[in-house]
């Protein structure tokens, strides 16, 4: 009887693989409003107006924010000038409503691709905008071939506005030397993640393991140096593992933050997070570019593309 179980159990996982390489394969030539069916559950609506009800919904469950406006690799001065502008005018509307949120920007969105003068010019008027609110401003880390220029930028944003943060990649061999480079006098606060761009063996670590194991002892770094620390994952096995150092290093509260992507499952963490006084902060995206945005989701989470069909067939 067992056997057979485990042989039914064995047939039904191949099968889910099967049919999620199948979706995985035809999620491009899904039409778009098939897609938007998913990207509702991802994205928070194309306009400020959207997200911010998100925002206000999360907040009174007790979730912290951070909002990104949907976009990259900007290609003219004029278009990253408007990009900056629309962050400065969230930052006014978060204030407005008295929202606990702040930001999270691209630097090749706001035109890094364009030259250093025109992310410099941009970010400093952002942040120049974000003190005067007393918000934060978190510069995400794109590729590899992008981050010297990132922690660049970073550190010239810093000598304008302590509040502010970066974001480090776990994946890369380069992360524990770039995190320990700084002095703990900075006020770091970096949001620590497994990384999603593809990288070679040469700069990155490869195996999910291999860049949990690494995840792990950066994360520990920062514990043991009071270095604020936004732990962003959505793997089960490091939560549980975090949850291990936090009590063996005996961490206080105010030292870290849960972080996740807006409409991924946590199987009941967030909750549990909760319960236990640790903030949590959700990584709300929204914009006009929900599309390609929402492809790389249903790619990563093709059981949700495959859900969407099927209530689709249903409903014919």
């Amino acid at each position: 009887m067992i056997g057979k179980r485990k042989i039914l159990n064995n047939f039904k996982t191949c099968m889910k693989y099967l049919f999620n390489k199948l979706i995985i394969g035809i999620i491009s030539y899904l039409p778009r409003r098939v897609i938007l069916l998913f990207a509702k559950r991802y994205v928070a609506g194309e306009n400020s107006d959207h997200a911010l009800k998100v925002v206000s919904t999360l907040n009174r469950k007790g979730f912290h924010v951070t909002l990104d406006i949907l976009g990259e690799h900007t290609k003219n001065i004029k278009a990253a000038r408007e990009i900056r502008k629309e962050y400065q005018a969230l930052i006014h509307q978060i204030d407005h409503h008295r929202l606990k949120c702040n930001i999270s920007v691209k630097p090749s969105h706001l035109g890094s691709d364009i030259s250093n003068e025109c992310i410099e010019n941009n970010m400093i008027k952002l942040i120049h905008t974000a003190k005067e609110k007393e918000n934060f401003v978190r510069l995400d880390m794109e590729d590899s071939s992008q981050t010297d220029s990132t922690i660049q930028l970073y550190n010239t944003c810093k000598e304008h506005y302590k509040g502010i943060g970066i974001v480090y990649q776990a994946y890369l061999y380069r992360t524990e030397p770039d995190l320990k480079s700084h002095q703990v006098t900075t006020d770091l606060n970096f949001r620590l993640c497994k990384g999603i761009y593809k990288e070679s063996e040469d700069i990155a670590i490869q195996g999910r393991a291999n860049i949990n194991n690494n995840f792990l002892k950066l994360l520990r770094y920062a514990f043991e140096h009071n270095i604020y620390v936004g732990i962003a994952t959505h793997d089960l096995f490091l939560i549980k593992e975090t949850y291990k150092l936090i009590k063996e290093l005996e961490i206080k509260n105010d030292q870290f933050e849960f972080q996740v992507l807006y409409g991924v499952p946590m199987s009941g963490w967030l909750e549990t997070h909760l319960k236990n006084k640790y903030k949590v902060r959700i990584y709300v995206p929204f914009g006009k570019k929900w599309y390609d945005y929402s492809i790389r989701r249903l790619k990563e989470n093709p059981d949700i593309a495959g859900h969407i069909l099927r209530n689709l067939l249903k409903n014919r």
